[in-house]
């Protein structure tokens, strides 16, 4: 599955280390073709000698032990990679790709790089919470770096819970997931399929200079789009109330409400393979509408709403081969409510997630979702940039329009 692949794998110093030894002799053995880059403390774990016997390369250790005078190291490794993976990541490693820190062979490497990178990390449990970790962590998948989520047990300090690097059998197969998923990409799976995304947050209407709406960005959608795009689909986006470029080559169609993202739809429904209803609809809309600015009189003020067209459960009931994608943003009960929306507007695929968890609200580049089909759940995401689940959830959607129920 890696014959051929460049890898670049960085050990910091956690006492994970060890595992990295195991690690690399697996990537070798599926015919990647890895180089190493120890941290000082590093080398205070596991030695130079051990990964270079089993990388059958040179271990690079110090930003200015240049072992080819023709070359500058950390720039030639960085521009080499097809991969960066850094495993384990510890708390310092991950600080410092956050904050652009370059003060040793790996972290300029890393700075260097325009290579993917995916990250390992290991350390305590009280560091894997600690809200310094928490936001590095975010500000890194809100960059596309790609995350192995440590495991859960025992760990070397004696204290149990999640923070234990996760074993090499499992690494491996998230990397040849990535490559695997970069060749799908190659393919092009949606290739003569359109379609349409919705996203952003509707506008309804009070007057001229007021209006009732969301904390919708439109950039979960905006993703989906992207993705759907890079998968080889004619991409119709219909986008409501964003301040958002558009993806290129992506057709988009600007409104505000909710009866006109219903119009627009409609206008291109016929000929849909794909819906992606993401964008976050009102559900009522002023019943009245002044044309002038409404003047402030009294101490209240009563506003009329009436219902709009529910614009899921409409395309829900009129499908005949098109396959239909919604969201739902959830504060509690979350697969509860994803089923029951699932089945009440006739999904073919349903992705909720609860917004009041770090990483997952409205307006920021990360997401955490689960995405349920009519039997339960299909797959639970952890953390990482939207582009990457809007990446996912179209693969998903591919998959599921050529008969593969994966």
């Amino acid at each position: 599955m890696l014959t051929g692949k460049k890898i670049l794998l960085g050990i910091t110093g956690g006492i994970a280390a060890f595992k990295a030894a195991s690690l690399c002799s697996k990537l070798v053995q599926q015919g990647a073709e890895v180089r190493v880059i120890m941290t000082k403390s590093a080398t205070k774990l596991i030695t130079e000698l051990t990964l270079q016997a089993l990388s059958k390369n040179p271990v690079y250790t110090d930003t200015f032990d240049e072992k080819n005078p023709a070359t500058i190291a950390h720039i030639s490794l960085a521009d080499w990679a097809d991969l960066v993976l850094v495993a384990p990541a510890t708390a310092n490693i991950i600080g410092k790709m956050a904050n652009g820190i370059a003060d040793d062979m790996l972290s300029t490497t890393l700075l260097a790089t325009q290579a993917p990178i995916m990250i390992a990390p290991a350390m305590n449990v009280h560091m894997y919470v600690h809200p310094a970790v928490s936001r590095n962590l975010a500000e890194l998948a809100s960059r596309g770096v790609l995350m192995v989520e440590p495991g859960e047990g025992l760990l070397a300090c004696g204290y149990i819970g999640k923070g234990r690097m996760e074993e090499p059998e499992t690494i491996v197969a998230v990397v040849n997931s990535f490559f695997d998923r970069q060749n799908k990409i190659a393919l092009r799976p949606l290739a003569g399929k359109k379609v349409v995304v919705t996203a952003g947050g509707t506008v309804e209407r009070i007057d001229p200079v007021r209006y009732i709406s969301n904390d919708s960005s439109g950039k979960m959608g905006f993703a989906i789009a992207k993705a759907a795009c890079e998968l080889g689909a004619d991409v119709v986006l219909i986008a409501a109330n964003t301040k958002l470029a558009p993806p290129s080559g992506v057709k988009v169609i600007s409104l505000e409400s909710a009866k006109e993202m219903y119009d627009a739809v409609a206008a291109e429904w016929n000929d849909t393979d794909i819906l992606v209803k993401s964008a976050a609809v009102a559900d009522y809309r002023p019943k009245e509408v002044s044309e002038q600015k409404i003047k402030k009189s009294g101490d209240t003020m009563t506003l009329e709403l009436v219902k709009n067209i529910d614009i899921l459960e409409t395309f829900g009931r009129l499908k005949t081969s098109q396959f239909l994608i919604g969201f739902a943003a959830e504060t509690t009960n979350v697969e509860h409510y994803a089923m029951d929306k699932l089945h009440r507007k006739n999904c073919d695929l349903l992705v909720a997630n609860d917004v009041t968890k770090a990483g997952a609200g409205f307006g920021i580049d990360t997401n955490v979702v689960s995405i349920y089909d009519g039997d339960g759940l299909v797959e639970s995401l952890p953390l990482q940039s939207k582009d990457e689940v809007g990446l996912r959830i179209m693969e998903l959607a591919a998959q599921r329009l050529s008969g593969a129920k994966l």
